[in-house]
C-alpha cells in the first residue's frame, strides 16, 4: 500500500488522521460492508415473509451466523469481493456472487441461495448503503464534531460574558459589546444549524428496477411488496420513498448536503471573525513550545486553525454544494451520473470535519487580552454619541442627531469633550449625571446577560 506521503488526496495523506472517523462510514470497505448488511436484512425479511412458502425462516444458530459474518466483515472480505468485481465489472452482482458463496457452507441456506438479491435491481441495495453511511456517520461523527465547536463557544461566552469589547461595524468603531456576546451570537447560530441537520430524513427504496415492483409481482402476485419493503427501510432507521424511479432521487441527501454546507457558512464567518480579533489583539494565542510560526520571523503565533479551517470549508462547499445539485438529477429512469458523484460524499464531509476540527482546535487556543480590549474602549470614547443623543431626543432636545453628528462624526472623543458637551444639554440633572457616569465599557446593553443565557 502507498505511502500517505504518496497520497493523492490530503485527506488520506496529510489529514488522514483526522479523517480517520469517516473512513467506517465512506471508504470503499465500507461501502461494501453496508450493502452485505442490506443483502442479508433482505433475505432475512423474506425468509421471514410467510408468503414465500420456498422459504422457511432461519434458525437461531443461522441468524447467529449472519451477524458473525457481518460483525467479523474484513479487509479480506473486501478484496475479496474486489476481486470479484474485477472479472464482473459489477460491484453488487460481486458481492452476491460472494455472499452465495460464503453462505452455500450452510446447509440451512444452501436451498436458499437464489433469494440472494431476490427481484433487487442494484440500486436497490446502494441506495439504502448510503442512506446509512450517511445517518450513521452524521450521528456517530459529524454531529459530535460539530458539538464540539459549539460547546467551545459557549464556554468563551459564559466565561467572558461581562467582558467589555469595542463593536466594529463596516471596520469602525462602534457601540460596544462583549466578548462572551459575540461568541454567544455563533453559539446560537451553531445550534440552529446542527438541529437542521439532525432534522433531515434521509430516504430509502427497495422497490425495483424502475420503481414500480415489475419483478417482484412476477414472481409473487399476491404478495404485497410494498408493505414488506417498507418494512425493512423503516427498520433499518430510514424513512420509505413509495415514489422513484430505478433511483432513490437522492432529494434528501441534497437536503443534508444543502445543511452541511450551511453550518460551514456560519463556521466561516466566525473563522474570520475570530481571525480578525486575534488580529486586533482582542485574543492571544496560546504559543507551544516548540511550534514555529514562520521560517524567518521568529515572533509569529499565527491563527493558522482558524485559516485552515476556513479553507476546508470552501473545499467542502463546493463539493457539498455540487452534490446538493447535482444528485437529484437523473435522466429519464436512471442514469449512472450520481454513482460516481456519490463517492465523493465521503471527500465532502471529510473536509467538513477538518473544518470543524481546526476550528475547536484554535478556540481551545485563545486568552482574551483584557488590556488591550480596555485601551481600545478607552481610546473611542465617541461610541458615545449615540447613548448621549437619544437621552436629548427623549427630553425633546431639537436636532440632537445632528449636534452628535457634528462633535463626532470623522473625530476621536476623550471623556472631557463629551462630558462639556452633555453638561450644557437642556436635559434634566439626574440624566446629565447618568449620561456622565458612562463609558464605553459601560455602554453593552443586555450583552452580558445575553451571554450568560447561551
Amino acid at each position: 500500500m502507498p505511502s500517505p506521503l504518496a497520497a493523492l488526496s490530503p485527506l488520506d495523506g496529510r489529514y488522514a488522521r483526522l479523517v480517520d472517523p469517516l473512513r467506517e462510514y465512506f471508504s470503499e470497505q465500507a461501502l461494501i460492508r453496508y450493502r452485505v448488511r442490506i443483502e442479508i436484512a433482505w433475505l432475512r425479511a423474506l425468509a421471514a415473509e410467510p408468503a414465500i412458502r420456498e422459504l422457511k425462516p432461519f434458525s437461531r444458530a443461522t441468524e447467529t451466523a449472519f451477524d458473525r459474518l457481518l460483525g467479523g466483515f474484513s479487509e479480506r472480505d473486501a478484496e475479496h469481493i474486489k476481486n470479484i468485481e474485477a472479472r464482473t465489472s459489477h460491484d453488487v452482482k460481486a458481492i452476491e456472487y460472494w455472499l452465495k458463496g460464503r453462505l452455500a457452507r450452510n446447509r440451512e441456506v444452501q436451498g436458499s441461495l437464489e433469494f440472494i438479491h431476490f427481484a433487487l435491481t442494484s440500486e436497490d441495495v446502494t441506495n439504502v448503503a448510503y442512506a446509512l453511511m450517511l445517518a450513521d456517520s452524521r450521528a456517530r461523527a459529524m454531529l459530535p464534531a460539530l458539538d464540539r465547536v459549539v460547546a467551545a463557544l459557549r464556554g468563551l461566552a459564559r466565561r467572558h460574558a461581562g467582558l467589555p469589547m469595542l463593536s466594529r461595524t463596516h471596520g469602525q468603531p462602534a457601540s460596544p459589546t462583549t466578548l462572551g456576546k459575540e461568541m454567544a451570537n455563533f453559539a446560537h447560530r451553531l445550534e440552529r444549524a446542527r438541529r437542521s441537520i439532525a432534522a433531515v430524513a434521509i430516504l430509502g427504496k427497495m422497490n425495483g428496477a424502475v420503481g414500480n415492483y415489475n419483478a417482484h409481482l412476477a414472481a409473487y402476485p399476491g404478495l404485497d411488496w410494498e408493505r414488506l419493503c417498507r418494512r425493512i427501510v423503516e427498520r433499518l432507521g430510514l424513512e420509505f420513498n413509495p415514489y422513484t424511479t430505478q433511483i432513490e432521487p437522492h432529494d434528501s441527501y441534497a437536503e443534508l448536503f444543502d445543511a452541511y454546507a450551511r453550518a460551514n457558512s456560519v463556521l466561516l464567518d466566525l473563522d474570520r471573525d475570530l481571525w480578525g480579533y486575534v488580529s486586533l489583539g482582542y485574543f492571544r494565542q496560546k504559543a507551544k513550545k516548540g511550534e514555529v510560526g514562520s521560517s524567518t520571523m521568529p515572533h509569529k503565533v499565527n491563527p493558522i486553525d482558524f485559516e485552515n479551517s476556513e479553507g476546508n470549508v470552501g473545499v467542502a462547499n463546493a463539493l457539498l454544494r455540487h452534490l446538493a445539485e447535482k444528485l437529484p438529477v437523473s435522466r429519464w429512469q436512471r442514469d449512472l451520473s450520481d454513482s460516481t458523484a456519490l463517492r465523493n460524499a465521503g471527500a465532502a464531509l471529510g473536509h467538513a470535519l477538518l473544518a470543524w476540527s481546526a476550528c475547536a482546535k484554535g478556540l481551545a487556543g485563545l486568552e482574551a487580552d483584557r488590556a488591550r480590549l480596555a485601551a481600545d474602549l478607552e481610546a473611542n470614547w465617541e461610541v458615545l454619541a449615540e447613548a448621549v443623543q437619544q437621552v436629548m431626543r427623549r427630553h425633546g432636545v431639537a436636532d440632537a442627531y445632528e449636534k452628535l453628528k457634528a462633535l463626532t462624526r470623522g473625530k476621536r472623543l476623550d471623556r472631557g469633550r463629551l462630558a462639556a458637551f452633555i453638561r450644557k444639554q437642556p436635559i434634566p440633572a439626574a440624566e446629565k449625571k447618568r449620561l456622565l457616569a458612562l463609558s464605553p465599557a459601560r455602554y453593552t446593553g443586555l450583552a452580558a446577560e445575553l451571554a450568560k443565557r447561551i
